[in-house]
């Protein structure tokens, strides 16, 4: 029997984000929450001890920050999830309930591209429309000045502790997935470019935390994987950080700028490493096996981040082995652990993540391949509440990290160019096959599913590998590609694109090979789908079209509507919606 409150409780369990503190203020903190019932923003003075909801919207809000004065609290307004909208502020110590006003008014709502603030009040502020890609300069009390305007993809990357260089990741060179940087002055004045060419990204991750201090850390990807260097555009020097350590490094400045916090990410789990810039020593920071969801460094050198692992809940802690901030309210149930699955593929060592049900049932069982979205994304040991209800319904969950996933380098992420959506399913069916070989999956009772990328990739497996999938549960997907690239907001636009190499009236039968919509006719499998009115990035016309076919054809499918975007932010929602997947799921495998 499934205990139907104990799956539910880890949606409704509160949860937070890891608190970001004001550089000059740093007992001024914002954070995201689900107390309410949906995600919010909130403010933490750390002095007194006094939180406040800043936002209260039907459809919730993700996107919040303080500046570095902790003055002012920025927030994303969008209308119902489409992303589409202006950034509002509101005082850091304004009353409980205060109206928060558009933090540049002369700006018109856009999709956002970046934001930096600065202590005087000064923000820069990126947006992207159909008339392409702006960097604006929004200086208090002035009328906001255009700083950088260019048709394909642009964010702004960073902003110096000074004010006086600012940091742009473009994609002039017509590929948004390797992308370039240049920093300029607050006139528009050229100082420097970074770009290491075709099929080698470069991004800018924050200048140094110091005033008058040039260097900016930036991403990059020279030796097949994400890595950092220190580019000081000004004197016109760089230095690599050169570490021998497996797998894909991140970093952020410490605050005096002496020293990185290093993330580490390696087969799924990662690790933190204090770098001393002055001496080149590494020093492994004691954290827990499991994944790091954000970290950062205190002014008192103690470092805070998000942690959980697939068992158990996420938790803010402190090297000072502190729990940081705990929400109010019961913690979520744990679930199991995982188990990692090296899978032969063609084109190469896939690794999967498998979680076996605790209820007493043996193999095989009926399984879940949770396809997850991106795809420049992967699956990981952290705790996912969804992957944790289907084991909780007597379902085995594999997740695979296909190729086209972060994680595994610059080939392995970039294999899928040109080839979308058939690359990354070889590499599921292989895992598929090998699962089903090795006795761990019923192979009469396996269901695709997954969410945005991922939900592309189940209507597309259910499609060209009919045979493979006894059920497809597609969330917001992509159904029908070349109506998705005509209604999907800009920065998708280019972003299609560049994995396409052109656009669909450029290469025309590349979209046609990797639209869910060609194989309609081959599906088998009884499908759900699950969309939002108001996606801009999956839009609702094109699954409709794919709806339309699975009608004419008289197959067996559902849908199910919401009033948001991609995605939603409300707990209650959230659970109807994973209700709605399992009961599909069961109901069509013969387990209600």
């Amino acid at each position: 029997m499934v205990d139907e409150e104990r799956w539910k409780a880890r949606f409704r369990a509160a949860r937070i984000s890891l608190p970001r503190w004001a550089r000059d203020a740093p007992d001024r903190s914002v954070y995201r929450s689900n107390v309410t019932g949906t995600w919010e923003i909130y403010t933490w003075d750390r002095a007194s001890g006094a939180r406040r909801q800043v936002t209260d919207r039907p459809n919730g809000t993700w996107t919040g920050g303080v500046d570095p004065s902790g003055t002012w609290v920025w927030w994303f307004a969008d209308t119902d999830g489409d992303e589409f909208g202006v950034w509002k502020r509101v005082a850091f110590d304004a009353e409980e309930g205060a109206e928060s006003a558009p933090a540049v008014p002369g700006l018109e709502p856009s999709y956002p591209s970046g934001l930096s603030l600065g202590a005087s009040g000064l923000a820069v502020v990126g947006r992207t429309t159909e008339a392409g890609n702006t960097i604006h300069l929004c200086r208090p009390d002035a009328e906001p000045e255009v700083l950088y305007h260019h048709a394909e993809d642009t964010h702004v990357a960073a902003l110096s502790r000074d004010e006086t260089l600012i940091a742009i990741g473009h994609s002039e060179h017509g590929d948004s997935r390797h992308m370039a940087l240049r920093v300029v002055r607050p006139d528009g004045t050229a100082v420097a470019d970074l770009w290491d060419g075709p099929g080698k990204g470069v991004y800018g991750a924050g200048f140094a935390p110091v005033a008058g201090d040039a260097r900016l850390l930036v991403n990059h990807e020279r030796r097949g994987r994400d890595e950092m260097l220190i580019w000081d555009p000004v004197a016109g020097t760089e230095h690599e950080i050169v570490l021998d350590l497996p797998g894909e490094i991140g970093a952020d400045w410490y605050p005096d700028g002496t020293a990185l916090l290093v993330s580490h990410s390696h087969e799924a789990r990662d690790e933190l490493y204090r770098y001393d810039l002055r001496t080149d020593a590494l020093t492994k920071i004691d954290t827990p096996r499991g994944v790091i969801g954000g970290a950062d460094v205190r002014p008192d050198g103690t470092i805070e981040f998000s942690w959980s692992s697939a068992a158990e809940p996420p938790v803010i802690r402190s090297t000072s082995g502190a729990v940081v901030l705990t929400p109010p309210g019961p913690a979520a149930p744990p679930s199991v652990p995982v188990e990692d699955a090296w899978v032969d593929g063609p084109g190469g060592r896939i690794h999967a993540l498998v979680s076996r049900p605790d209820d007493g049932s043996a193999a095989p069982y009926p399984t879940v391949f949770d396809v997850h979205g991106g795809p420049t994304a992967q699956d990981d040991d952290s705790f996912v509440a969804s992957a944790a209800a289907w084991i909780d319904h007597g379902f085995a969950v594999v997740r695979v990290n296909y190729r086209g996933s972060t994680g595994y380098g610059s080939q392995w992420r970039d294999a899928i160019e040109g080839r979308v959506g058939l690359t990354e399913l070889e590499d599921i069916k292989a895992v598929r096959d090998w699962a089903v070989s090795s006795g761990l999956v019923d192979p009469e009772r396996i269901v695709l599913t997954g969410g945005s990328w991922g939900g592309f990739l189940t209507l597309l497996g259910i499609g060209t590998q009919p045979d493979d999938w006894s059920v497809g549960v597609a969330g917001v997907p992509v159904a029908d590609y070349v109506a998705a690239y005509e209604d999907e907001m800009e920065g998708l636009q280019a972003f299609d694109r560049s994995l396409f190499g052109g656009s669909p009236a450029e290469v025309p039968d590349r979209y046609r090979e990797s639209s869910p919509i060609t194989y309609v006719e081959r599906v088998r499998a009884p499908v759900l789908i699950l969309a939002g009115e108001n996606d801009p990035r999956c839009p609702i016309r094109q699954i409709d079209n794919y709806l339309g076919r699975l009608a004419e054809l008289g197959k067996p499918h559902e849908m199910y509507r919401y009033d948001a975007g991609h995605g939603s932010l409300v707990v209650e929602e959230r659970i109807t919606q994973m209700a709605a997947e399992i009961d599909f799921a069961r109901k069509h495998l013969g387990m209600s």
